[in-house]
């Protein structure tokens, strides 16, 4: 699979599902803690908008902190930006070569596919991520990725139900391969999506 070719889709079909949210899904909470969609998609197109000096610019305005820099961008532009903008500046850098400042292609890969799931499953919207865009993510999974992530995965064996994946040892928790992908990446699920003992762990409160 090309990478590029899957990041490009990835992005023109979530700027799709943004364009078809009713106005007040724009200030839904998402996975990520403290963000509505609106923070979220601004902060997806954060890397298109903002040229390197800008970025630095803002970094050292956070006193070096990439955390607090990303927090204040992404509250400041979903303030100024209205959603069908948002939604736009996703679609129209389709094929920009962003990458995050470590892990290249397949992390820029991962990047929107878990900021889409972000999105998309406190919404109840049911997108299922294509296999061959999965794939690289969940073999990109390690135990130094999921600890930069805090994702909390010690004693625990994640095993896919919809296609053959498999990561840790444990007391086995299963569901489908994205939602497996997301606790990988640190997040927390709604009920129902998750099966076995220490899944109660991954619940969002």
């Amino acid at each position: 699979m090309d990478i590029r070719t899957a990041i490009a889709a990835e992005r023109r079909e979530l700027a799709d599902v943004l364009d078809g949210l009713p106005a007040a899904a724009w200030d839904a909470p998402t996975l990520c803690a403290g963000w509505r969609v609106r923070e979220v998609a601004a902060h997806m197109s954060l890397g298109f908008r903002y040229p390197l000096p800008r970025t630095l610019w803002e970094i050292a305005k956070a006193r070096g902190s990439l955390h607090r820099m990303t927090d204040r961008c992404a509250r400041r532009d979903a303030a100024t930006h209205t959603a069908p903008q948002l939604a736009a500046f996703i679609r129209d850098n389709a094929t920009h070569p962003w990458t995050p400042p470590v892990g290249g292609t397949a992390a820029a890969l991962g990047h929107d596919v878990v900021h889409g799931l972000d999105i998309t499953v406190p919404l109840g919207i049911d997108r299922r991520i294509p296999e061959d865009r999965l794939r690289v993510l969940l073999d990109g999974v390690t135990p130094k990725s999921a600890a930069f992530f805090g994702a909390g995965l010690d004693g625990v064996r994640l095993r896919a139900d919809d296609l053959d994946w498999s990561f840790g040892t444990g007391t086995l928790v299963t569901g489908r391969a994205q939602d497996l992908l997301l606790l990988a990446f640190g997040r927390k699920l709604p009920a129902g999506r998750l099966h076995g003992e220490a899944g109660d762990r991954f619940l969002a409160v």
